[in-house]
């Protein structure tokens, strides 16, 4: 039995499900409320929307993620005495503490008060998009951002490269072996449990398999074979100890050999009643290797013996594997899939929309300018309208309204980036609203999907997608664009907010 205070110890290092601490934060959130507190603006309502600007990984979509912890973070959001005590000695430029001790005593009392709107979990989204509306005191609204931007970048950016890793096995299971790479404890978990959403199968992390529902998988290291005189006597030994386990990794010595040796201690688990697993290989020329070890494997009746592959996978080189004729049929993918290898970021942001001082006033529609396009931001209380074909179900084009003028027609979008571009959406076509209530006055409304209904969402949405949106090479850009009067009011806001830069000036 672990002693009270290594439990403790030991659950203070689990970072999901158990609740984020408010101080999760960049300083400048907190920073902010103060200001908004002692300007009397703290009650202030504003809508803020949390999207990303570019695809991930040169692709043409992203998988949603992160919701079911953000929303745990929501609902438990509360400054503890120890919190404030630590903020209290937090140092400005003099030397004096930068919190005043009544602002401290108002978080204290502080309950989130927020309504939240998100697209759920496991859901296909693209670029500029909202994934998360939070209206509410801007205050309130302002502490979230950091943590609920930690929460979805991250998991969106993987549960997007494993449907890419999916994708490229073609039907074959996924194992995200990624734990011992990971970004720490946190990245560890986040990761197993947003590669699930994304298709695996499975994982190595207990811990994620025990937190989230996940089913896990393994076998043995090479340290287990190299334990022993030789690989025959290590085969046979973890044979013995896990015969309803039995998948050998031959590759610690001479791959071709280790199948042999694999073969002879499966005839010896079929005649005790047991059925070997199969092999998995680590190294060397993965096509090559698997296709001698599946001759091999056949000829000796093991027809239905698993050749699991890993090393380095990800979803390039899986693609590369099966175009060469390699018979691997389970493909374990770690480091590439868990560190988000090639792209270490999601870039999402949050900003600002909309804000009024007192329910019951008109909304003063927000733009936040640039020089660069891309990150000119969308003004009012934004909604996604997705389009489907009435015909067969597939996804057709995306618009995003405010929902202060909800669209007048469904004929075309304005392209983000390109007031003057116009695409049409088509006829034929019905069409549904992505962001629903999640939270209501801080509390979540609804049940709250599990992992496994988020990946039966995503696998749906998938198959919806056109296949040249999913290509990995220069794939196909999905068209999501304006509304109309909303991209008309956005340029409106623009125009003018440049035309009181340059009189300031």
């Amino acid at each position: 039995m672990l002693q009270e205070d290594n439990k403790q110890a030991l659950m203070t290092m689990i970072p999901h499900p158990t609740p984020l601490s408010p101080l999760l934060t960049d300083l400048y959130q907190l920073t902010m409320a103060q200001g908004y507190w002692l300007s009397g603006r703290a009650e202030h309502e504003a809508v803020f929307h949390l999207h990303f600007r570019k695809n991930p990984f040169a692709g043409g979509y992203a998988i949603a993620c992160g919701l079911a912890d953000a929303l745990a973070f929501i609902e438990g959001h509360r400054f503890t005495e120890d919190d404030l005590a630590y903020l209290a000695q937090i140092p400005g430029d003099d030397g004096k503490p930068i919190f005043a001790q009544a602002f401290l005593a108002y978080l204290a009392q502080l309950k989130l008060t927020v309504d939240v709107d998100a697209i759920a979990e496991g859901t296909v989204v693209f670029a500029n998009e909202p994934l998360v509306r939070v209206r509410g005191p801007i205050l309130q609204a302002q502490l979230l951002e950091t943590t609920l931007l930690n929460l979805v970048n991250f998991q969106t950016l993987i549960a997007t490269k494993a449907a890419r890793v999916v994708q490229a096995a073609q039907g074959d299971p996924v194992i995200e072996f990624g734990l011992r790479r990971a970004q720490g404890v946190d990245g560890a978990m986040s990761a197993s449990r947003a590669s699930f959403i994304g298709g695996c199968s499975a994982t190595s992390n207990v811990l994620a398999g025990k937190a989230y529902g996940i089913p896990v998988r393994g076998t043995h290291a090479h340290s287990w074979v190299m334990s022993f005189d030789d690989e025959l006597t290590a085969f046979e030994t973890y044979a013995e100890a896990m015969p309803n386990n039995a998948v050998f990794l031959v590759d610690t010595y001479d791959t071709l050999k280790g199948v042999d040796h694999a073969i002879i201690v499966g005839r010896k688990l079929a005649a005790k009643g047991y059925r070997m697993g199969g092999i998995r290989l680590d190294s060397g020329d993965l096509a090559w290797l698997s296709v001698q070890a599946r001759k091999k494997l056949d000829a000796a009746g093991f027809t239905d013996a698993a050749i699991v592959a890993s090393n380095d996978l990800d979803e390039h080189l899986i693609e590369s594997l099966k175009q060469q004729g390699a018979a691997i049929n389970v493909w374990g993918v770690g480091t590439k899939l868990a560190t988000s290898y090639d792209q270490p970021a999601l870039g999402g942001v949050y900003k600002l929309g909309a804000i009024r001082a007192h329910a019951g006033e008109a909304w003063r529609p927000c733009v936040k300018l640039s020089e660069q396009t891309i990150k000119v931001s969308v003004p009012g209380i934004q909604q996604v309208r997705r389009f489907r074909s009435a015909n067969d179900g597939h996804l057709v084009a995306d618009m995003i309204f405010d929902e202060l003028q909800p669209p007048t027609n469904h004929a075309a979008i304005v392209d983000p980036a390109d007031p003057t571009r116009l695409r049409p959406i088509g006829e034929n076509v019905v069409h549904e609203d992505l962001l629903t209530p999640v939270i209501r006055a801080g509390l979540a409304v609804g049940p709250r999907p599990s992992a496994t209904e988020a990946k039966q969402r995503t696998t749906q949405q998938l198959a919806a997608l056109p296949s040249t949106i999913k290509r990995f090479a220069h794939p196909h850009e999905y068209p999501v664009g304006l509304e109309p009067q909303l991209a008309a009011n956005r340029l409106e806001l623009i125009r003018a907010a440049r035309a009181n830069t340059k009189a300031a000036l």
